[in-house]
């Protein structure tokens, strides 16, 4: 079973669902598995529980 998992920003329901729907499309196109066989995984992470260059994302996008 295919596993995709993605991590990024917070994301309302209906992006969750559309970015869902096109990962799993592109990747049954790419692999030739059935869609039916594909789990996604949405990670949605805060800035401030994410660090870059010694310092957390909130405080580099003020």
């Amino acid at each position: 079973m295919p596993f995709i998992q993605f991590d990024g920003g917070k994301m309302t329901k209906e992006k969750k669902a559309e970015l869902v729907a096109k990962l799993t499309e592109t990747a049954q196109e790419v692999l030739g598995i059935p869609t039916q066989a594909f789990s996604v995984i949405i990670r949605e992470n805060d800035m401030d529980n994410i660090g870059q260059g010694g310092k957390l994302l909130s405080e580099n996008h003020k």
